[in-house]
């Protein structure tokens, strides 16, 4: 296995803030028969193809690697260029590189494309092998524990006993908080940011009109679209219904406020005229553009299905399993999931004596802060990712000291 596919350009110094380089997309094959994934539904599933990407140089320990956990319409392509081409970086390259929060001069950063997801990794849209056509809504239904049992098979394939730190976003934060219950003894410390630990109604609400509104679409045809026409005005619905839950109501109003796009004054029709509106166009433009409607059924049931307390007596029950050092990262405008979500993991967690930390950023960019406030993040990610290290290094030299020699002993030579 090569130790990484992605390296700093060799005219920056190391220790310079830069991109994480080319990067080389890697895929592997999980749950091949007779090896099959229990999901949390009870159904059986393989094989399980995934694409994923690394930075950085895993250490001869291999005691560095820490997993990103992209959110709904992210992928495993994290940081740095496919090809010297590229317009645009990584969905996290803010974060993700020499110098930068999760810093490649000093970690092995990894991320794969979910189960489910639509960009390398088994999905709606792979090849059913019983049929050889696109499974479509013949997919099963999953859930962020099966997409975290997943990420955990490809970690043992890598090699690695135990990560530093799993971290991500959004519904990248729920699957951290999955793995360190589900795998508590393979994580050293998770950073969750701008995530809950179940979703709410409204979150399900907003949900379920965007699956709708893909439903709605009569290309959709109940999933079995591949071969003809996509559903993509439903699927441009649905993300704008989406992007609108990312921002804030101060954040759109200094955007946009009431602006119109070509005139002073309402052309009194049902044109686009605001630039708010013109702005959502663009948004469900895009979004068609590299995404698949069923695979954001998928995704947007698996978020509804999340919620870290059941089965348990309680959220401080659930989170008995939790040993990880815990770094909560909330902000202050985020609406769709409030600090006030992730407030009552922090006090479950230190009713159980854990040892987390819990952050609230200052910022008016709504959900969508956790890929804009690079500044502050970086500020609370890199002691914590640092002391953790320190923390790991510490342990291991102690675990190799000699023990002194007890009265009598010779030692032998």
């Amino acid at each position: 296995m090569t130790p990484h596919s992605a390296h700093p350009p060799e005219d920056k110094p190391a220790s310079a803030a830069g991109s994480a380089g080319l990067v080389v997309p890697q895929h592997v094959t999980l749950f091949a028969p007779p090896a099959t994934l229990k999901l949390a539904s009870g159904a059986e599933f393989g094989p399980v193809t995934v694409q994923y990407e690394t930075y950085g140089t895993l250490s001869p320990e291999k005691d560095n690697a820490i997993l990103v956990c992209h959110a709904l319409s992210g992928d495993a392509h994290a940081a740095g260029r496919l090809t010297p081409e590229d317009k645009e970086p990584g969905w996290w390259d803010v974060a993700i590189g020499p110098g930068k929060a999760f810093d490649t001069n000093e970690y092995f950063v990894i991320c794969s494309n979910i189960l489910g997801g639509c960009k390398g990794t088994t999905g709606a849209m792979s090849p059913n092998p019983a049929t050889g056509r696109p499974w479509g809504t013949e997919f099963p239904m999953i859930t962020i524990q099966d997409m975290v049992a997943v990420q955990k098979a490809l970690v043992d394939h890598l090699g690695i006993r135990r990560l530093l730190a799993v971290s991500g976003g959004s519904m990248g934060g729920m699957q951290a908080l999955e793995w360190a219950v589900s795998y508590s003894d393979m994580v050293e410390t998770i950073i969750p940011v701008a995530c809950t630990h179940r979703m709410s109604a409204q979150g399900i609400a907003f949900n379920e009109v965007g699956r709708q509104a893909i439903f709605a679409d009569p290309n959709w045809n109940c999933g079995d679209y591949y071969n003809g026409p996509s559903p993509d005005s439903g699927l441009a619905i649905a993300r704008m219904i989406g992007h609108i839950t990312y921002l804030s109501e101060k954040a759109m109003h200094r955007k946009f406020g009431r602006a119109l796009r070509h005139r002073n004054t309402y052309a009194y029709n049902f044109e686009t005229e605001f630039q708010v509106e013109s702005y959502l166009h663009h948004q469900g433009k895009k979004f068609i553009q590299r995404f698949d409607a069923n695979t954001y059924l998928y995704i947007t049931k698996a978020m509804d299905y999340f919620d870290l307390g059941a089965g348990f007596p309680s959220l401080r029950a659930s989170l008995k399993r939790l040993k990880a050092k815990t770094l909560l990262v909330g902000f202050s405008s985020d609406w769709l999931f409030p600090p006030n979500d992730m407030k009552e993991i922090a006090n479950a967690l230190r009713s159980n004596g854990a040892d987390v930390t819990f952050l609230v950023i200052q910022s008016d960019y709504g959900h969508d802060a956790f890929l804009l406030e690079t500044e502050e993040l970086t500020k609370a990610l890199r002691p914590f990712l640092r002391y953790a290290r320190r923390h790991v290094a510490d342990r291991r030299d102690r675990a190799n000291e000699t023990p002194p020699l007890s009265g009598g002993e010779v030692p032998v030579l």
